[in-house]
């Protein structure tokens, strides 16, 4: 943990040293601050002596510096004395103050120098501050901003631009002169002045030569306060002219001379760029034999006879007219004393003698002769070249006599050939000399260089601004070689034909200015000028007279950071000078001295910031002409400071690492948070998350080790601490594997280990690879510590080895190494026999042996196989045997099931193996011959049978016995007219054994059971079918079970009829209870029919709750409960004691879960969500939705919750690693689950589900793969269930149960008690008796009334009919309503809880899918209208009873 140093930071509040004046501003009578510029020439540390008693009277601004001033010799009394004398007039005696008199010591001689050059120099210290309302007020003499150069070369195509602008106020007038004459543009067309400027435009547009503009141009720029000149530019036209039209000669040279072939381009301004390309527009080779020199032509040091195959062309390119001129072309014939021209020898150290040419000394080829000289520019550059010939090609190299060549500024060009010193100065000059040399010989050349200098400034004249009454002085001092010579102008004219001025005097370089007034306003010019060039410079003097005024803002608010040091600026401008004063909060004394401290420019400065030093601050600025004063607001704030830093840290990949960073700053701050990775901007991505005290890293890899820096800031501090976060990773591989000491069954390894990744390499694993019987395929062969690098190998015979390296550490295992070469050892016999032998049969009358082969490691030779052997078993038969190169042999024609002793040895080029062990083996199965007898069967509930029944005879088995299996199935229903699935079940009895149960058995049914004997060809005869009947069982619980409220009053209760009845309904049983918080009244027990689905309770207390539990009744008794609370009034308060392990339950059930296949109803889709209460009750409950689905039209289950406290299902991941929302779709058969999690990805699961009978099974799961289908389940069992993580068990969801539906269900609501139904019922009766008695009325009068001729609804025995087929009276309200049932009693028929979906099928062909829905047609059965509706119907039914009274 380390703390880096805060820094802190206070807008316009920042730390300043005090300025010191340069003797260099002093020199040049400038003043070292820009702002308020007091002349600090008058103050010096020189050991002068303290000030003494006594005043002497000053004028003018000497005076007020003086005042200034702390120390004064007697030299500057006395100078000072002088110049006051000298002044014409001076100010009234009024306004004269005193001056500080000296005591009269003489000072050292250096000071009489200083002194004199300062008081020389009493320049004006005032500078025009940029503010642009201040530039826009004050009066400025001209300044020339812009110019062209001085060679201004122009493109003859365009037009011409000669630039000139300038500055001042007020705005500038232009004109100019050519050739030192007046230029009249109005009087040229061509010529324009753009607007606001001095630039000309000449426009040629219209026609007109661009020479005829050639010449010398300057500029004027005037206003009332003087006049500033520009440059005197040359104005030139580019000239591009074309080569002068020659035949040339071809070139003839002897193989090995020297030549020269000349450019001579034509004179172009600028001078064209030359470079030399064959007539195909092919560029020259150039090396150190054939180069370009400066000049343009081309040399050959030694021409060679390749030379000739091209010729040679010399271009320009001129750079205005943007075009290249070729020169015709030079065409070469070299003659040779050996014509054959092999390219072979052109690289060949000897190729000059082996062609036949002849060596020579080096000769220079450009210069000529033994020395020369050459004069340069300072700042030019500096290019020297020698060219020499001889051969072979001699090299070139460069001295400087009496010193080295400057390396700064020193570089070679053209292959040594050429010199090139930059920015040349004059210390360059002396002789430099080149020497050219070969094997021949050398020779040398020298080049005396002389450095001359265009005139350069060492002090430019700069604009002076004063106040009426003070002194200044320009300065233009210029150097040159030759020593340049100055002139002073001003306004544009020589000083010497300027009027008069007595306030100003030239002393050669310098003109010195005093006393200065208004009037003494204008531009001067300096022009200093030797052979070589000239330099002209403008310089106004401005004299200003502006009362103080402040440039910054008024009121601003300066925060700074408590124990900072602060500077407060306040700038400002006056003419003369303003002193400055500071106050604070209004007080009268000035702020100088202790913690204060005020500069020259007027800014105060705060060495150490505390409380107090709060409040505001004012500073005043004073001249002559008035006052200005600014006000600064200061506020305090406390610094921010990390009280809680991050730690180093060590972390293992993949792991969580928070660093912690809590700040303290201040309130009124904005505190910003951030953090730096090795000093650079951290990116948080998906992996990081910034916290405001904490930065949390998920998932931690090797590149997130580092430095991390957080960075505390305000607007005005910051702090930062820094940690280190060190990854411990999986290590580097090994490298540079080397096997050594070779031996044949042993060989030593070596390696470099890798970096361990700030975790110490604990293990490394060697494996090994082999070529013959598994290539690629990489196993390991031995583990050493990690403290050793080499490790001795043990081998087996004859295997072609090929070793890697990994390397373990605590994070994990490196990626491997390279391989090693290879190793074969030699080989030898196998010394072990293959494992895994055994003999079975796969067929009746075979037997297949098979043993797992031999790897490479136990092979030991070429060529490995296995010598098999077997008899049979006690029969002391000789062994019959087999040569297989396999892994498995069959024996066929075998008996039927009988033993076998079985041998398989090992073999190779080398020899056999050892003797093998002995295996028993059995030969192939055949299906069983007898079936188990005497078969008894005992029930022992309504779901499970025992069985007894005689085992079989071994030699009956054919075979081993795996087990005796039970085949039933369920073949009706007690319950009348209820179709069954007749499917096939099975119950397995494994090992030899004479009794067994049977469970998941329905209730109340017909059942046939058969049994078979199974060995492991196939199950054997089946025994004598045997039947059973289940007794009835307790019902399940009553479906949809609602309770609502509609008042304070009453409370009604509905529900449905069991999905599983398991017997005959003889009604159901409801007990409920008034509760109010935790006192429970009596309970009160109903009981009702089983028709009843409705009951309307009338509340007796209307402030308590009531607790409602419902079951239905069989024979047997009560079934499964479902318990209800009626809804909590709305203003009820939340109770406080809820127990936290039940969570809320829209279906509560209780009691045994018995699996039947109850009457077929039509099935809904319902949640149930089922409770879970673990041991330890969490802070956060979560319930477990179960979803039953089957196939119909949806009911929503409606129940209002209970209490404000129920824990309803979580809709996000919980903060620690489990598994949630278990989701369970079941049918009858089959179920699918689906979860979610927050483990990592690649995690495996496992479902674990038990049924009623206590079978627990398992089904894994990889990851992702959801949902996961349960195929094995049984219709209208319950399960159990939960998901949990196959590596970490104890990462599990909760335990939920599910019920799988029936296969068909009755839901139907009995309609013989509905209410609409009897109304309709007596209506129907009262129409029947009306009809009746107009009937017997008209029947009395003896007519008969024929209803219809013909009818096709057939009529009962009882209707009385005529011989001639007419009816006394005839109606069809005698027939049952279509569509309903009839009873027992022939009318309509009561839909109890043994009705079956039969009865409305077409005889028995109703069809159920497999999932339990049904697909026939709820149409009336005719056989039961037929046999049952017409003989019974009429005796009871109302509608026949009034018929038969008729």
């Amino acid at each position: 943990m380390r703390r880096l140093a805060a820094s802190g930071a206070a807008g316009a509040a920042g730390a300043a040293a005090a300025p010191a004046a340069d003797s260099t501003d002093c020199a040049q009578g400038r003043s070292p601050r820009p702002r308020r510029l007091i002349d600090l020439c008058a103050l010096w540390d020189t050991g002068v002596s303290s000030p003494a008693a006594g005043w002497k009277r000053a004028s003018g601004i000497a005076r007020r510096r003086l005042n200034e001033a702390e120390t004064l010799s007697s030299v500057q009394e006395a100078q000072l004395e002088r110049l006051e004398a000298a002044r014409p007039g001076r100010l009234g005696s009024g306004e004269r103050g005193p001056v500080l008199r000296m005591a009269r010591q003489p000072p050292p001689p250096s000071v009489h120098a200083a002194i004199l050059l300062c008081l020389l120099s009493l320049s004006g210290a005032i500078e025009i501050p940029m503010d642009p309302s201040i530039q826009n007020e004050l009066s400025q003499p001209p300044t020339i901003t812009k110019q062209s150069v001085k060679d201004h070369i122009v493109d003859p195509r365009d037009n011409i631009l000669i630039e000139c602008e300038a500055k001042g106020n007020p705005a500038p007038s232009f004109h100019w002169t050519r050739n030192s004459r007046f230029f009249n543009i109005a009087k040229d067309p061509r010529v324009s002045m753009r607007r606001k400027s001095g630039t000309l435009v000449i426009d040629f547009r219209s026609g007109g030569r661009p020479e005829e503009y050639e010449g010398e141009y300057q500029c004027f720029a005037r206003n009332k306060f003087g006049t500033a000149l520009s440059n005197r530019i040359r104005l030139q036209v580019s000239k591009s002219p074309l080569w002068p039209k020659e035949n040339l000669d071809p070139v003839v040279v002897q193989e090995g001379a020297p030549l020269t072939l000349q450019c001579n381009p034509p004179p172009g301004l600028p001078s064209p760029v030359i470079f030399w390309m064959s007539s195909s527009m092919e560029p020259i080779t150039q090396d150190k034999r054939v180069s370009q020199g400066h000049n343009g032509d081309l040399y050959f040091s030694n021409v060679m006879l390749q030379d000739m195959q091209t010729d040679y062309s010399c271009n320009a390119r001129f750079h205005f007219t943007h075009t290249i001129q070729q020169k015709n072309a030079f065409t070469l014939k070299v003659l040779t004393n050996n014509p054959y021209n092999d390219s072979s020898l052109r690289n060949h150290p000897d190729m000059y003698s082996a062609r036949g040419v002849a060596e020579r000394t080096p000769s220079f080829m450009y210069p000529q002769g033994t020395a020369s000289s050459q004069m340069v520019l300072r700042g030019m550059d500096l290019l020297l070249e020698c060219i020499a010939s001889g051969v072979p090609t001699p090299d070139i190299a460069w001295y400087k006599k009496g010193g080295d060549l400057p390396s700064d500024k020193a570089k070679f060009e053209n292959f040594n050939k050429a010199l090139r010193i930059t920015n040349v100065s004059e210390e360059d000059s002396g002789e430099y000399f080149c020497l050219a040399s070969n094997k021949m010989g050398s020779i040398r050349h020298t080049i005396s260089v002389r450095v001359k200098a265009a005139p350069y400034w060492l002090d430019e004249p700069k604009n002076l601004i004063l106040a009426p009454g003070e002194d200044g002085r320009l300065v233009c001092r210029a150097n040159g070689n030759p020593k340049p010579t100055v002139q002073w102008m001003v306004n544009g004219e020589p000083l010497q034909s300027a009027p008069p001025n007595p306030n100003r005097e030239v002393a050669g370089d310098t003109i010195i200015f005093r006393d200065t007034q208004i009037s003494s306003r204008a531009v001067y010019q300096c022009n200093t000028s030797n052979e070589h060039g000239y330099l002209l410079a403008n310089a106004f003097v401005s004299v200003l007279d502006v009362p103080p005024r402040m440039l910054s803002p008024r009121n601003q608010l300066i925060r700074v950071i408590l124990y900072n040091r602060t500077r407060l600026d306040c700038p400002f401008f006056g003419s003369p000078i303003p002193t400055l004063r500071w106050f604070k909060n209004g007080q009268g004394s000035n702020l100088d001295g202790g913690n204060y401290h005020v500069y020259e420019n007027g800014s105060l400065e705060i060495k150490m910031i505390r409380k107090e030093d709060q409040g505001i601050y004012t500073c005043v600025a004073t001249n002559i002409l008035g006052k200005a004063e600014n006000q600064v607001r200061l506020e305090v704030k406390d610094p921010t400071r990390i009280y809680r830093m991050p730690e180093d840290q060590v972390a293992k990949r993949g792991t969580t690492v928070q660093l912690e960073c809590r700040v303290k700053h201040d309130p009124s701050l904005k505190l910003t948070v951030s953090w730096l990775k090795d000093d650079e901007p951290l990116y948080i991505g998906n992996r990081m998350k910034k916290e405001d005290d904490s930065l949390t890293i998920f998932g931690v890899a090797e590149r997130d080790q580092g430095s991390y820096t957080c960075v505390a800031s305000t607007e005005l501090d910051q702090d930062l601490a820094k940690a280190y976060l060190t990854v411990l990773g999986r290590p580097d591989r090994p490298r540079d594997l080397e096997l050594t000491d070779l031996a044949e069954r042993s060989v030593r390894l070596t390696w470099i280990p890798g970096d361990d990744n700030n975790s110490p390499i604990t293990d490394y694993v060697v494996q090994f690879e082999e070529d013959q019987f598994q290539p690629g395929v990489w196993h390991d062969h031995s583990k050493f510590p990690g403290s050793v690098n080499s490790a001795i190998l043990q081998l087996s015979p004859y295997v072609n080895y090929q070793f890697r390296v990994i390397a373990i550490n605590e994070v994990g295992s490196s990626h491997p190494s390279l391989p090693s070469e290879r190793y074969r050892t030699s080989g030898a016999p196998p010394e072990s026999n293959p494992a895994d032998v055994k003999g079975e049969g796969t067929r009746k009358n075979n037997m297949e042996i098979t043993w797992t082969p031999m790897n490479a490691t136990s092979a030991f030779g070429p060529n490995l196989r296995y010598i098999v052997k077997w008899r049979r078993r006690e029969t002391r038969e000789t062994w019959n045997n087999a040569t297989v190169w396999g892994s498995r042999y069959v024996v066929g024609q075998t008996p039927v099931y009988v033993p076998y002793e079985i041998r398989v040895q090992a073999e190779n080029d080398f020899g056999k193996g050892p003797e093998p062990d002995t295996v028993i083996g059995y030969s192939g199965e055949d299906y069983p011959r007898a079936a188990p007898t005497d078969v008894k069967i005992r029930v022992l509930n309504s779901t499970a049978i025992s069985l007894q029944w005689n085992r079989v005879y071994p030699d009956t088995v054919q075979g081993q016995l795996r087990e005796y299996r039970a085949y039933y199935w369920r073949e009706s229903s007690l319950l009348k007219n209820l179709w069954v699935s007749q499917k096939r079940q099975q119950a397995s009895f494994p090992g030899d054994r004479p009794r067994g149960v049977v469970s998941r058995l329905f209730p109340y049914s017909n059942y046939k059971l058969e049994m078979v004997v199974v060995n492991g060809r196939g199950d054997g005869p089946r025994s004598e079918t045997k039947e059973f009947t289940t007794p009835e069982g307790v019902p399940s619980a009553p479906r949809r079970f609602r309770v609502r409220q509609p008042n304070l009053e009453t409370i009604n209760l509905e529900w449905d009829h069991p999905e599983h009845p398991n017997g005959i309904l003889i009604g159901y049983t409801l007990k409920y209870v008034a509760f109010n918080g935790t006192k429970l009244g009596k309970q009160i027990v109903e009981n009702f029919s089983p028709n009843q689905t409705k009951f309307t309770m009338q509340r007796a207390d209307p402030v308590s709750r009531y607790r409602f539990t419902l079951s239905a009744r069989t024979q047997v008794g009560s079934g499964e409960a479902v318990t209800e609370e009626s809804p909590a009034p709305p203003n009820e308060a939340t109770p406080t004691a809820a127990p936290p392990t039940l969570p809320l339950t829209t279906v509560s059930v209780t009691g045994v879960v018995s699996s039947t296949d109850a009457t077929a109803t039509a099935a809904t889709t319902e949640a149930t969500t089922v409770p879970t209460i673990p041991s330890v009750a969490p802070t956060t409950m979560a319930t477990t939705t179960v979803a039953t689905t089957t196939t119909t039209a949806a009911t929503t289950m409606e129940r209002p919750p209970t209490t404000t406290s129920e824990t309803k299902m979580p809709e996000s991941a919980p903060d620690r690693q489990s598994i949630w929302n278990v989701t369970v779709l079941p049918n009858s058969k089959w179920a699918n689950i689906t979860w979610r999690h927050n483990l990592g990805p690649g995690t495996a699961f496992v479902v674990e589900y038990i049924d009623s009978n206590h079978t627990k099974k398992t089904v894994p799961v990889k990851s992702q793969v959801q949902p996961v289908q349960l195929t094995d389940l049984y219709p209208g069992m319950t399960y159990t269930l939960r998901v949990y993580s196959r590596d970490k068990e104890g990462i599990s969801s909760t335990v939920i149960t599910f019920m799988t539906s029936t296969a068909y269900t009755n839901n139907q609501a009995d309609i013989a008690t509905q209410g609409w139904f009897i109304g309709l019922m007596c209506a129907i009766a009262l129409l029947v008796l009306i009809l009746l008695i107009v009937c017997f009325i008209k029947r009395s009068r003896g007519g008969k009334y024929p209803v219809r001729e013909k009818k096709d609804v057939p009529l009962g025995p009882e209707d009385p009919k005529e011989e001639d087929g007419s009816f006394d009276y005839s109606d069809e309200d005698n027939k049952p309503l279509q569509g309903s049932q009839t009873s027992l009693d022939g009318t309509i028929k009561q839909q109890e809880s043994d009705d079956s979906l039969v009865d409305y099928g077409e005889g028995g062909e109703g069809q159920f899918n497999e999932d339990g829905s049904f697909i026939g047609q709820y149409t009336v059965k005719k056989d039961k209208e037929e046999t049952e509706g017409n003989e019974s119907s009429e005796a009871t039914s109302p509608v026949n009873a009034i018929y038969s009274l008729a």
